[in-house]
């Protein structure tokens, strides 16, 4: 079996590329400079590399050619977020794969994109970001309804590794203080990245439990408070996540397009839960369990 796995250096393919070679699949991770440190890594680990670009439908056909599977994690245009980036980088790799003759696709969405997003309190009023959530619904049906013999589609929740570096929803956490606007009783859905690669590995090598399924992914439900006290006990120094409002945040440098990303979540939670993957037999990680992994 040799899978192509886009995003290899980043998190979620990166934790695909791991989970896939531990397991003794032939990777070939997509890469725009092959020469890059966290590319070599991947090769020292036995990924083949190939060169392609997300932009480039011709490389992207090119490396998918002879593959048993597809992962597939388009990103956005970070420079114009409103753009169309995402959705189009996401036909490209599903018209590649289909023109390839790949099998199985096996794509990361996010959690609460489709039904859940289009029927939830506030989107018929026009309150949440309708780009984001159609975009991320849109590739999910391309992926449906393009004809893979087999198709899973991931839906991750919020990653617990934004917590290890500066992010839009978190600040600088590193500082001791993370600043959000969520509310003092707003159970946030948490994943370790590496639940995210183990679950594409197992649609890819597993007896088919995942095939034409749509999967919530959570290993853990915290509020900010619960979570700041979790990261003060395990690394032994304070990190508060003062209870503010979205605008008060906004004033302590949340920026401002995350304010309805914010109050969406405040408002209308996730249908991201442990259980769900647990169900499936996929593995989760608490977020004690990951703290104490990761941080010490």
């Amino acid at each position: 079996m040799a899978v192509l796995v886009i995003g290899a250096t980043g998190k979620q393919g990166g934790s695909t590329a791991r989970a896939l070679l531990d397991r003794g699949v032939a990777v070939r991770a997509l890469v725009r400079d092959t020469t890059s440190a966290a590319a070599l890594a991947l090769r020292d680990r036995g990924a083949e590399l190939v060169r392609g670009d997300l932009d480039d439908p011709a490389s992207l056909l090119a490396a998918a050619r002879g593959a048993d599977g597809v992962f597939s994690i388009p990103f956005p245009d970070l420079t114009d977020l409103q753009g169309d980036a995402e959705l189009r980088r996401g036909r490209h790799l599903v018209e590649a794969a289909r023109r390839a003759g790949v099998p199985q696709f096996v794509h990361s969405s996010v959690a609460g994109a489709g039904d859940f997003h289009r029927n939830q309190p506030g989107w018929a009023e026009g309150r949440w970001d309708r780009h984001y959530w159609e975009s991320k619904a849109g590739i999910d049906e391309l992926v449906r309804s393009s004809g893979f013999a087999r198709w899973t589609v991931l839906k991750p929740a919020t990653f617990m590794e934004n917590l290890l570096e500066k992010s839009f929803l978190f600040g600088d956490a590193s500082s001791g203080t993370i600043v959000t606007g969520f509310a003092e009783d707003t159970r946030i859905a948490w994943i370790a990245v590496d639940d995210i690669g183990a679950a594409a590995a197992t649609a890819f090598t597993g007896p088919g439990t995942l095939d034409g399924k749509e999967v919530e992914l959570a290993g853990d439900m915290r509020t900010m408070t619960e979570v700041a006290a979790i990261l003060s006990e395990v690394t032994g120094r304070a990190v508060t996540a003062p209870v503010l409002t979205p605008q008060e945040a906004v004033t302590r440098g949340l920026p401002p397009f995350m304010v309805k990303v914010v109050e969406q979540i405040n408002e209308n939670g996730t249908p991201a839960r442990p259980e769900i993957a647990q169900a499936l037999g996929l593995p989760t990680t608490d977020f004690r369990t990951w703290a104490r992994r990761t941080l010490t």
